[in-house]
């Protein structure tokens, strides 16, 4: 089970000397690939000319760019909303970067009231995530938020 408590007190210390968002952001997916069980990827995808952009992440090669409203990435961005899909393969428009994902959770990322990216997190076990994640991960993006200087790129 994770610490997300312990989890978002690391990324706030990490984030103290370098705000900027691309150390920030490699970083917190480093925190979320070491310290969570059954992942084969975690990592971030950031707005950029109306579609969602690779940013940091751990794992293997991904998709370079999702448009808004496509795949689970796509979907959460454009709803503005957490998305837990227990079986990725049943969700409607589901973009297959890695066929080993069984299952997902994307949390947008605000700036200024705005999403601005998400982060994704994938696995290749059926159902991984719970609604436990769900909220430590709201809060791990909620702190991520207060501590990253978004400004150079947004």
């Amino acid at each position: 089970m994770t610490d997300y408590k312990l989890l978002t007190e690391q990324l706030k210390s990490l984030a103290e000397d370098e705000p900027d968002y691309m150390p920030v952001l490699a970083n917190a997916s480093a925190l979320i690939n070491e310290n969570m069980e059954d992942l084969n990827w975690a990592g971030f995808y950031l707005m950029n000319n109306g579609s969602l952009l690779l940013g940091p992440f751990q794992g293997k090669v991904a998709c370079i760019r999702i448009p808004l409203g496509r795949g689970v990435c796509g979907t959460a961005a454009q709803n503005d909303e957490i998305l837990k899909v227990d079986n990725v393969h049943e969700f409607s428009g589901h973009i297959a970067c890695d066929c080993a994902s069984n299952s997902e959770i994307v949390v947008p990322i605000h700036k200024d009231g705005k999403v601005i990216g998400v982060l994704d997190i994938d696995s290749p076990k059926l159902s991984r995530f719970t609604e436990e994640d769900k909220e430590g991960l709201a809060g791990f993006i909620e702190a991520l938020e207060q501590v990253t200087d978004f400004s150079r790129v947004f």
